[in-house]
C-alpha cells in the first residue's frame, strides 16, 4: 500500500487491474504528471495501451474534496454528448488497493497548453483554439442532466449562495492568517447577492484552457480533464471563471492576460469571449456578471488556501508550487473586490 502522493505501487495496480478492464495485459511503468495540485495524477504504460489513473491523495482530507468518484460518474455520463471527455474504464473504491480511491481512463494523446496566450501557436490559430474552447464550454451547459442522468448530482437551491457556504467554511478550515481582503469578499458576497434566475445545468467548476486537451492537427477540443469540482449549478460561474484567470498576470504562477495586447496576440477580448458564449447559446445578454466573476475569484482563493495548508501540512501533490500559492490568495481576494465594484452587467 503506498501512502505518497508521489509514486505509485504498480504491481498492486497491475493485479487489481488484470481482471477488469478488458485487453489489460501488464508489466505496468508509471510517471507522475507534474500539473495538477488536488488529485495525484499518473500515466501508466503497458506494451500495448496507455492510461491515466487519477487518485485521492492520502491522509487527512477536508470533507467533500478531492471527489474523483463524482469525477468519475460525471464524465462517464457524458460520454454520448457533445462533451469530449476521455474514456473511463472503472473506479476502485476500495482504499487499501493503493491507500486511497482511484478510477483509471484512456490516455488522450493530444496538446496541452499551460497558458492561455498560447505563445507556442502562430498567431493566427489562437483564435480557433479560444472558439472552440468557448463553444465546448456552451455544448456544456446544454447537456440535458436528466437524460444522462445527472439530475441530482447537485443539490436544488440557489447555487452561489450554496457554494459561497461550503468554500466559506472550507477556506476557514484551511485559514493559517487573517487576510483582511478576503474576510470582506465573503462578507459582501452574502450581502451582494442577486437574485436566483432558476438556471440549473452542469457545470465543471474550473474550466480553463489547461484543464484541456486538443487534437493535435485541428483547433477542436480532444477531452476536457479534472472534474473535481463539477456540479449541477450556475453556467455563468463557469464562464466567469475563464474571465476570472485571463485577468491574472501572465505566465508562471497568474497563467493570465493582464497586460497583454490581445488584438494584436490574435486573442479574444474578455468581452468577445462572453459575447460569442452568448451567441452559441442564444442568449441577449448576461445579468449581475460582476458578481458572478466575484465568486470566482473568492473560490479560487479559498481553493489555493487549501493547497497551501497541505504544503504546510507535508500532504501536497506539488509540494513547491503549493508553497509558492499561498501568497495569491490575497490577490485574488482583492481581484474580487473589485469585480463587484466593476458594474459588469
Amino acid at each position: 500500500m503506498s501512502q505518497s502522493t508521489q509514486t505509485l505501487d504498480a504491481q498492486a495496480v497491475a493485479d487489481y487491474l488484470s481482471d477488469r478492464i478488458e485487453g489489460f495485459e501488464g508489466p505496468i511503468e508509471f510517471t507522475k504528471f507534474e500539473v495538477g495540485q488536488s488529485n495525484p495524477t499518473f500515466l501508466l504504460s503497458t506494451p500495448s495501451h496507455k492510461y491515466v489513473l487519477r487518485r485521492k491523495p492520502p491522509g487527512q482530507l477536508l470533507k467533500s474534496a478531492h471527489a474523483v468518484d463524482r469525477e468519475y460518474r460525471v464524465q462517464k455520463a457524458l460520454a454520448e454528448t457533445d462533451v469530449p471527455v476521455s474514456k473511463m474504464h472503472l473506479l476502485c473504491e476500495d482504499e487499501s488497493v493503493i491507500g486511497s480511491m482511484f478510477y483509471v481512463m484512456d490516455f488522450m494523446d493530444g496538446r496541452h497548453f499551460n497558458f492561455p496566450e498560447l505563445p507556442d501557436m502562430p498567431r493566427h490559430e489562437r483564435d480557433g483554439i479560444q472558439k472552440t474552447m468557448n463553444k465546448t464550454l456552451a455544448d456544456l451547459h446544454s447537456v440535458d442532466i436528466g437524460k444522462v442522468g445527472l439530475s441530482d448530482y447537485g443539490p436544488p437551491g440557489n447555487y452561489f449562495e450554496r457554494q459561497i457556504g461550503r468554500w466559506s467554511k472550507q477556506y476557514r478550515a484551511s485559514e493559517t492568517e487573517t487576510i483582511a481582503a478576503m474576510d470582506r469578499l465573503m462578507a459582501r458576497l452574502v450581502d451582494e447577492a442577486p437574485e436566483d434566475d432558476g438556471q440549473r445545468t452542469l457545470v465543471h467548476g474550473d474550466y480553463r484552457i489547461d484543464n484541456m486537451l486538443f487534437c493535435k492537427d485541428s483547433p477542436e477540443v480532444l477531452a476536457v480533464l479534472d472534474w473535481e469540482l463539477s456540479t449541477i449549478g450556475h453556467p455563468y460561474a463557469d464562464l466567469a471563471a475563464v474571465i476570472m484567470q485571463w485577468q491574472m498576470p501572465p505566465g508562471g504562477m497568474g497563467r493570465g492576460l493582464a497586460g497583454v495586447d490581445r488584438a494584436a496576440e490574435g486573442l479574444m477580448t474578455d468581452e468577445e469571449f462572453v459575447a460569442a458564449y452568448c451567441t452559441y447559446r442564444g442568449l441577449d445578454g448576461i445579468d449581475h456578471f460582476g458578481y458572478c466573476l466575484a465568486f470566482c475569484f473568492f473560490r479560487m482563493a479559498a481553493i489555493i488556501q487549501g493547497v497551501y495548508k497541505r504544503a504546510l501540512d507535508g500532504n501536497a501533490s506539488n509540494p513547491e508550487r503549493a508553497r509558492q500559492s499561498g501568497q495569491f490568495v490575497p490577490i485574488f481576494a482583492e481581484h474580487g473586490l473589485r469585480a463587484l465594484d466593476s458594474g459588469w452587467n
